[in-house]
């Protein structure tokens, strides 16, 4: 079996360093905002190049809490993409302003004639999803954003690393939320968040919102959350940001490998770098036909091949977004893309024999077909 995503090859390359983290934290007992989150937060916000980051519980809450310190709510509306994880929207949602969706470009990324086509006087935000590992195109978002003075609040939780014009995401609007779910690139052994920002009043904000409103003990001057990385998280979290850097790299060259590949195939279209991007590859999405596609991941997972599917029904047509009227056909590029996606295996430890493997079993799967 040649799985989706092996975090116990990753687990292995690490586990006595992880090992020796874990029991630091043990032995001080500092299991809540102790010195290990503080300390990953530098860490992170230097990794990205932001001024600061901000530990949470999750990548959701990430999304939440960033649209509250924007002080979006009510009518206000947000902008999103109606390609990605649900979390992307319900961090909106919570937040108490309204998502509105929208399509995406032939990369999955944010499409900004459709933003300009569903823009209204109460759109306030948009939220760029950088998908895949890759950036969605930010120069373009933030002349889009400023010419209807929108902020851009990023979903960075695929894009740990990833760079567009030399400029990393996470730096590009009001601040990003990013998801640290042990199958990320960066990811901890259980859920986990940050949000990176380059303002300071916004930073001290975030921090009182995702400890109860507060930033000295039992004092409580806004209502908060109970939303904190945990101290054990940020310990694992530090033990793999060290390499980060390489094990994006390694990502890449199985990107390239699969081209070598899989060019020249039939019936299928692998996925591309945009121009300016620096990809880091959170996961390698190729598309099929769609009347053959299930047949495809049925023939390769009994090969004994693990896919994906990234995702299968657009946000738009999920049953909890029901009531916003959405129907077949209102995002044609989002729902073209959830009828033909595969994700095939991508992780740093994936080797070229694997590789092969999956790649032969893919051009039989569509060969049969």
């Amino acid at each position: 079996m040649i799985p989706l995503v092996d975090l116990k090859a990753n687990y292995s390359s690490i586990e006595a360093e992880v090992h020796e983290s874990l029991k630091r934290v043990l032995s001080t007992t500092a299991f809540i905002l102790g010195p290990d989150v503080t300390e990953f937060e530098k860490e992170y916000a230097a990794f990205v190049g932001a001024k600061h980051c901000v530990g949470v519980a999750n990548g959701t809450d990430a999304v939440e809490l960033l649209i509250r310190a924007a002080g979006l709510e009510g009518t206000d509306e947000v902008l999103v993409p109606a390609n990605s994880f649900i979390a992307s929207a319900l961090g909106v949602q919570r937040a108490g302003a309204k998502v509105r969706f929208v399509d995406c470009d032939d990369d999955g990324l944010i499409d900004l004639e459709s933003c300009a086509a569903r823009v209204t006087k109460q759109v306030k935000a948009v939220l760029p999803v950088h998908l895949y590992g890759q950036c969605a195109p930010m120069e373009h978002v933030e002349r889009f954003a400023a010419s209807h003075q929108l902020l851009i609040i990023e979903d960075a939780a695929q894009a740990q690393g990833a760079k567009r014009a030399n400029r990393a995401a996470g730096t590009w609007g009001f601040g990003a939320g990013t998801s640290f779910y042990p199958g990320k690139n960066l990811g901890a052994y259980g859920d986990g968040g940050g949000i990176t920002t380059n303002d300071d009043a916004t930073a001290k904000k975030l921090r009182a919102l995702r400890n109860y409103g507060s930033e000295v003990k039992y004092l409580h001057p806004e209502a908060g959350f109970n939303s904190r990385l945990d101290t054990l998280q940020a310990a694992v979290l530090r033990v793999k940001l060290k390499r980060l850097a390489e094990w994006n790299a390694l990502r890449r060259a199985a990107a390239e490998r699969y081209v070598s590949l899989l060019r020249g195939v039939s019936d299928l279209r692998l996925p591309r770098v945009v121009e300016s991007n620096e990809h880091i590859w959170h996961l390698y999405a190729v598309r099929v036909p769609a009347a053959v596609r299930d047949a495809v991941m049925k023939s390769m997972q009994t090969a004994g091949i693990g896919v994906g599917v990234h995702y299968p029904v657009p946000i738009h047509l999920q049953g909890a977004y029901a009531a916003s009227g959405h129907r077949p056909g209102d995002f044609p590029r989002a729902e073209a893309q959830a009828a033909e996606m595969i994700s095939l295996p991508m992780y740093p430890e994936l080797s070229a024999d694997q590789q092969a493997q999956v790649a032969d079993a893919l051009t039989r799967a569509l060969a049969t077909a």
